[in-house]
């Protein structure tokens, strides 16, 4: 499978995904970014500027797109869902989790001891057991 992209830049972007290069770096915390639209969307957790607010429960967010995942709160929509077992999920990244259950999948690896976890919650609990 192949991407193709109308203008230069668009190639020259995505191909930081495959090489890990983050040109962008917050000047408050040195955290770095592949694109500069993410390094102005990360900015907004310093300024504690949310200028998105929910119509219905009055809760702000810095981002539109995270305005817009809240509101499913409310109104109930869940459109993630797993045709093998019949599950929905509001939030694509439970359902990226729940999809890996029925993959097999551990991508979260313990350094010390070397056990695999599907899920980065998991690992963060069983990490507990090496203090």
């Amino acid at each position: 499978m192949y991407k193709s992209f109308s203008v230069r830049y668009g190639l020259k972007q995505h191909q930081r995904v495959h090489t890990g290069e983050r040109p962008y770096t917050c000047n408050m915390c040195e955290n770095s970014f592949g694109q500069c639209g993410h390094l102005k969307k990360h900015q907004l957790v310093h300024t504690g500027e949310r200028p998105y607010s929910c119509d219905i429960c009055k809760k702000a967010f810095s981002t539109h797109g995270n305005l817009k995942q809240h509101q499913r709160v409310h109104t109930g929509e869940r459109p993630y869902s797993y045709d093998i077992c019949k599950n929905v999920f509001t939030y694509r990244n439970h359902f990226k989790q729940h999809v890996r259950v029925h993959a097999g999948e551990h991508p979260y690896l313990c350094d010390t001891c070397k056990k695999a976890f599907p899920q980065r919650d998991s690992l963060k609990q069983h990490l507990r057991v090496h203090l």
